[in-house]
C-alpha cells in the first residue's frame, strides 16, 4: 500500500505551510532510521517565497525546490555534504531572475543547485536559433537564453508518497508553456528509500500542445568539495571523448584529473559518448583525492546517451565546481544540435521518459568498487580521444 500526501496544489487550492511528515505519522519504519519530508517556504531577499521541500530518508538528506522547477540544491549523504559553493548563496526565486540579462546569460543569476536541470524546449549557449525548410532557406529566427527555462518555472503540483516498502517519492509537475509557443510538462519523480545512500529522478516529458515540439534536456550535476580537490579524478567508459574548444585542447592530458582551486583558471568542458552496460546505463563517477569518496551517476543511454564535462576550478569565492552533466544533446546552440540530430522531437500528446540515479560512497572499499565497474566496462570497449574540437560535436 503507497500513502500519498498532496502538500501543493494550485487547481485546488492546497498549500501545506510547514507540514512534516514522518514514520511516526505514517506508520512505515525500517530499522533505527529516522526519516521525514517537509515542506517550508523561505522569506527574504531574493529566496523570498521559494519552497523548500526537505526531505530525510535517515542517512540521505536532499533539499528539493518545487518554486525551481524541482532542483535539488544540496544533499547530505551519511554525514558528508555534497553540495558546491556557488557565488549564489541561497536558492533565488525566479521572479529575480531576469534570464535575459548579460546578453543572454541571465539564468546563471539563479545558478546554485546540486542538480538543475536544463530544457525543456531547449538548453546551451544563447543565441537566434534558426529554423530551416528543406531547401535549407531561414523560416523562423528566436532567440534563447542560456539553458532554457525549466529551472526558473514552478511546479503547480507537487505530492510526497510513501510505500510499505521503504521507498519515499517526490513528485513535481511543472508546465512549461506559452501562448503560441506550446506547451511541455514536466512529471518529475525523485525517489529515495529510507537508510540508503542513493536517490533516482525519473522524469517524463509530455508535449500536450496540438503541433509537434522538440525537446531538448541535460542534467547540471553540480560537485565541488569534499569530493572535489586537488588530485581528484573523473572515470567515464567511453567510446569517444573530444575537447569542446581549444581552451579544452590545453588539458586534454589531464582532462580526468582536477586542479586546485586557481586564480585566472577558464572553465574547460569534454564531450563524450559514454559506453553503456547491460541494463542500458552508464556510469559517471567522481572520486575525491584520497580514493575514499566518490559520487557516481548513473543514466539511462536511450534518452541521454550523451555527457559533458564541465571543470570549472577557479578560487572557492567564484565557485569551485565540476559538472558530470548526462544530455540528450550537447549544450550548444539548438540550431547546431538540431543539424545534428540530437533534438527529440515530440508529436502531440507524445512523451519521452530521461532516468538517472545518483548514489553516494564514503569508504573506500565501495569507491573502489564503483571506480572498477567504470574499469571493467572501459576495458570492452576502445576508446577514441579526439585531439581536437570534434566536427560534429561543436560548434
Amino acid at each position: 500500500m503507497t500513502r500519498s500526501f498532496t502538500v501543493l496544489n494550485v487547481d485546488e487550492g492546497i498549500y501545506e505551510a510547514e507540514c512534516s511528515i514522518d514514520a511516526q505519522s505514517v506508520g512505515v519504519a525500517r530499522g533505527d532510521a529516522e526519516w521525514s519530508v517537509r515542506m517550508q517556504r523561505l522569506h527574504g531577499g531574493l529566496s523570498e517565497g521559494v519552497d523548500v521541500l526537505s526531505l530525510d530518508n535517515g542517512c540521505t538528506r536532499l533539499a528539493v525546490l518545487p518554486t525551481r522547477g524541482m532542483g535539488i540544491w544540496k544533499a547530505t549523504v551519511a554525514g558528508t555534504p555534497l553540495e558546491w559553493k556557488s557565488p549564489v548563496e541561497r536558492p533565488v526565486h525566479p521572479a529575480f531572475v531576469d534570464q535575459g540579462r548579460r546578453g543572454g546569460i541571465g539564468w546563471l543569476d539563479g545558478f546554485n543547485e546540486l542538480i538543475c536541470r536544463c530544457g525543456l524546449g531547449w538548453h546551451g549557449a544563447p543565441g537566434t536559433d534558426a529554423i530551416h525548410d528543406a531547401d535549407g532557406n531561414v523560416v523562423s529566427e528566436q532567440f534563447l537564453s542560456l539553458h532554457g527555462r525549466i529551472a526558473n518555472l514552478a511546479a503547480h503540483e507537487v505530492r510526497v508518497e510513501i510505500s510499505e516498502d521503504g521507498a519515499i517519492s517526490v513528485i513535481g509537475i511543472v508546465d512549461e508553456a506559452s501562448m503560441f509557443g506550446g506547451k511541455l510538462r514536466l512529471t518529475s519523480t525523485l525517489t529515495t528509500h529510507i537508510g540508503s545512500t542513493t536517490f533516482e529522478i525519473s522524469d517524463t516529458v509530455q508535449n500536450l500542445g496540438a503541433a509537434s515540439a522538440e525537446v531538448e534536456m541535460l542534467y547540471h550535476c553540480n560537485i565541488g568539495k569534499p569530493f572535489l580537490g586537488e588530485g581528484a579524478s573523473f572515470h567515464i567508459a567511453a567510446e569517444e571523448v573530444a575537447p569542446r574548444d581549444a581552451r579544452a585542447v590545453e588539458d586534454l592530458d589531464t582532462w580526468t584529473t582536477y586542479r586546485k582551486p586557481t586564480s585566472g583558471y577558464t572553465e574547460q568542458c569534454y564531450f563524450t559518448k559514454p559506453v553503456a552496460d547491460a541494463d542500458g546505463r552508464c556510469l559517471a563517477v567522481l572520486r575525491n583525492p584520497a580514493a575514499s569518496k566518490a559520487v557516481g551517476i548513473r543514466f539511462d543511454a536511450s534518452t541521454l546517451p550523451w555527457l559533458t564535462l564541465w571543470k570549472n576550478t577557479q578560487p572557492e569565492s567564484d565557485g569551485y565546481v565540476t559538472g558530470m552533466e548526462p544530455g540528450s544533446s550537447f549544450p550548444n546552440l539548438k540550431t547546431f544540435e538540431r543539424q545534428h540530430g540530437r533534438v527529440v522531437s515530440l508529436e502531440s500528446q507524445q512523451s519521452v521518459t530521461f532516468d538517472l540515479s545518483v548514489t553516494v560512497t564514503t569508504d573506500k572499499n565501495d569507491t573502489a568498487r564503483l571506480t572498477d565497474e567504470v574499469t571493467e566496462l572501459q576495458a570492452r570497449h576502445d576508446l577514441k580521444l579526439h585531439t581536437a574540437p570534434h566536427a560534429d560535436w561543436s560548434q
